[in-house]
């Protein structure tokens, strides 16, 4: 008869050895570790989407688009290292736990430095990244101390562990150098390109090179979808924002619970067909075989999917701006803030749809084409005279349009487009 003591995981969190967890381990789920520290980058997310609003207000287009583009890059990669990590070796012991917290604290330092960041990019002279870096050398510190901690016990992934250290080592040491060179903007611009490809190359080269780590795929599917509820969140503020924008300057209206509808209607829309993806079972069968360019393209993709969402939030942001006549754009350029963060979302999740599956369907592509028509719709009412309450609206059914389709006839093309995958 098999013990408690052997059944169970031990009830104490001391000390043991990272041998690396069961890729195939039944019900794994995310742990409350892992749900503490998704709890920072609520955050993070926040603190870019409302520097991103501020500037587009003001018309400042470029230096929003790109200081937010860089500190969603800075917070989406920082939450991707630890994410497969803890997926492939995350053995709950003290170590593991006290390194989590250090990683959480340089999570809140990144972001401390992310409205430095947004104001020297405005500015345009030189690149304030100092508190954004000094929190990822408290992350990285972290991470590299548990590859090391793989290194030692996991003989069998010592030179892939050893491998994430040598290149994420190099990689915080060039952003290091970065701070204190203190180059013009163009040429801060084309070394943080450098590095952030040394960042995405040195995952593929671990991975590939020296043996892929024991991730579960399942798990990792369902962390990312963790964090993409994370991001619509942000949805979920500036739909509160704007809300509180119309009751203000109307008081409670119709445009007031048009504006709630909508905002409502667009996170639960984008929520939906994002989960229509059957991101677990895909990456299983992948996963068999070793080493997945599917994996990485499906994870690396997500960096669109993370940052549409929370540039979306910052679009209803602005839309409030507008709504409370503080705002330096029109309403046509505050609905364009929406619904373009909405099509790039879109676009990112139909094409890691059919790079997951490897199938391209004409079904899907005309579900595309009408949410897009939606979008443009959304920009045209505004422009034509209704009020942001009503594009926000028409804006909130272009995902509606993407979930009848599926609901109604899409489901079974993707029972035949997963029958193949899997049993490829």
């Amino acid at each position: 008869m098999t013990s408690p003591a052997t059944s169970h995981p031990p009830l104490h969190h001391r000390l043991r050895r990272m041998t690396g967890r069961d890729p195939n381990e039944a019900h794994r789920a995310a742990t409350p570790l892992e749900l503490l520290f998704d709890l920072t980058f609520v955050v993070a997310f926040s603190q870019a989407g409302t520097q991103a609003a501020h500037l587009m207000e003001l018309g400042h287009w470029g230096p929003a688009i790109g200081a937010f583009s860089f500190a969603v890059f800075a917070i989406s990669w920082a939450w991707i290292n630890y994410s497969w990590l803890a997926s492939a070796y995350d053995n709950d012991d003290l170590f593991f736990r006290i390194a989590t917290m250090v990683s959480m604290i340089g999570v809140l330092v990144l972001a401390l430095g992310i409205p430095p960041l947004f104001h020297s990019i405005d500015e345009g002279e030189h690149l304030d990244n100092g508190l954004l870096v000094a929190g990822y050398v408290i992350m990285r510190v972290a991470a590299i101390a548990l590859w090391l901690r793989v290194a030692r016990d996991d003989p069998g992934h010592r030179r892939t562990a050893l491998t994430y250290v040598w290149v994420f080592g190099a990689a915080q040491v060039g952003w290091i150098v970065l701070i204190f060179v203190d180059p013009p903007i163009p040429t801060a611009v084309a070394c943080t390109l450098a590095l952030v490809l040394i960042e995405l190359a040195g995952p593929i080269v671990a991975e590939r090179k020296d043996g892929s780590t024991p991730w579960h795929p399942h798990h990792i599917a369902e962390r990312y979808g963790l964090l993409v509820i994370i991001t619509l969140g942000e949805v979920v503020l500036g739909t509160i924002l704007a809300i509180s924008a119309v009751v203000e300057e109307q008081g409670w209206s119709f445009d007031a619970g048009l504006v709630a509808f909508g905002g409502t209607l667009l996170v639960f829309g984008l929520w939906w067909v994002y989960f229509m993806m059957p991101s677990g079972q895909v990456l299983a069968r992948r996963h068999r075989d070793g080493f997945s360019w599917s994996a990485f393209v499906w994870g690396y993709g997500h960096l669109v999917i993370f940052g549409s969402l929370a540039a979306t939030g910052a679009g209803l942001h602005v839309a409030a701006y507008v709504i409370e006549g503080t705002a330096h754009i029109d309403a046509v350029a505050a609905a364009l803030t929406v619904v373009i963060p909405v099509a790039v979302f879109t676009v990112a999740l139909f094409t890691l749809y059919s790079l997951l599956l490897r199938q391209f369907d004409p079904f899907h592509l005309l579900l595309f084409v009408l949410a897009m028509v939606g979008l443009a719709l959304a920009v045209v009412a505004v422009a034509a005279g209704a009020s942001l309450a009503v594009g926000i609206t028409i804006a909130a059914c272009s995902p509606v349009v993407v979930v009848v389709g599926y609901e109604s006839v899409g489901h079974r093309h993707q029972a035949v487009a997963l029958e193949r995958a899997l049993a490829d």
